[in-house]
């Protein structure tokens, strides 16, 4: 007896065998091809945190928050050293510590990392930057950073100098025993420049203002950054002159001299007119925020910083 589909003309051409074969070890291999990757997030380099004066790593939860936000993934690193009081401690002394703390994360980031470094912070990395010979720091994030020295009587210093105002600090700051606190590690009296030079343990030395053996290789060294991001505004009440975050600074009539007039920079003594000149210094200005609001203000970060965490 026919079946019903021979009866209903619906039996169709039987696959010659071979085609069956075909046909299996097709099958075959789709089971066995791997399967596609599945799309993932850009990879960002790392981030690591430097805090300033009386800081420590709580300060910046916000601006942690807001890397998380726009570049998740990101490995932040808040460094949790000389936190508080231990902040007044020689700089460097405190390069030699951040140092530590950063020499391994960055071994681990081929691709570079990138450092944030707030208010006396941002002295300590550019300092890290001049004597570490193999960082790979892509951007160098000076936020509110004395860059060119601190002059003027903030609060900091009416706690520690209380006799002290800022015209005659330089004679406790430009003593030996001065220098074991961090402030007068940076402390640039214009009315005083050679006993500035003189005596300035730190910041004469990492301007390149007074010739040491290592002041070819620093400069060296911190050629290798690939960006730098200059932070600050006038409304920040505890850098003075405010214009010192973008490397500007007084000169003895204290008329601010900005950085492109600074000696430091005409005879290029650490680098920054080889910077400027490669397109490798930003400067990003911003009116309305207070000393202590830069790491929490979130259209700075996103005007400021977020562009350049790649």
């Amino acid at each position: 007896m026919k079946s019903c589909g021979s009866m209903l003309g619906l039996r169709g051409p039987r696959l010659p065998a071979a085609g069956i074969l075909l046909l299996l070890l097709f099958l075959l291999l789709l089971l066995l091809l791997p399967a596609a990757p599945a799309p993932h997030r850009a990879s960002y380099k790392p981030v690591i945190v430097v805090h300033g004066l009386f800081d420590s790593s709580y300060s910046f939860r916000h601006l942690l928050e807001y890397i998380n936000e726009t570049h998740p993934g990101t490995v932040v690193t808040v460094l949790d050293l000389f936190d508080g009081r231990e902040s007044l401690r020689p700089l460097w002394e405190q390069v030699q510590g951040f140092g530590e703390a950063v020499a391994p994360i960055m071994a681990k980031a081929p691709q570079g990392v990138h450092l944030i470094c707030y208010s006396q912070g941002g002295l300590v990395c550019r300092a890290l930057l001049s004597v570490m010979d193999e960082h790979n720091v892509d951007s160098f994030i000076s936020l509110s950073s004395p860059q060119m020295g601190q002059y003027g009587d903030t609060d900091y210093l009416k706690w520690l100098f209380p006799t002290s105002m800022r015209s005659n600090l330089y004679r406790i700051c430009y003593s030996p025993w001065g220098q074991e606190f961090s402030i007068c590690n940076y402390w640039h009296d214009p009315h005083h420049d050679d006993l500035y030079l003189n005596a300035s343990s730190f910041l004469a030395l990492i301007n390149g203002e007074r010739d040491h053996p290592n002041a070819t290789a620093w400069r060296k060294n911190f050629l290798r950054v690939g960006r730098l991001v200059l932070i600050g505004g006038p409304d920040d009440g505890v850098i003075t002159p405010w214009q010192s975050s973008f490397f500007g600074f007084y000169d003895a009539n204290e008329t601010v001299l900005e950085m492109e007039e600074q000696l430091v920079y005409l005879r290029d003594s650490f680098g920054l007119k080889t910077l400027l000149a490669r397109g490798a210094i930003v400067r990003c200005p911003m009116a309305g925020i207070s000393h202590t609001a830069w790491h929490s203000n979130r259209t700075l970060y996103e005007t400021c910083i977020e562009p350049w965490l790649s």
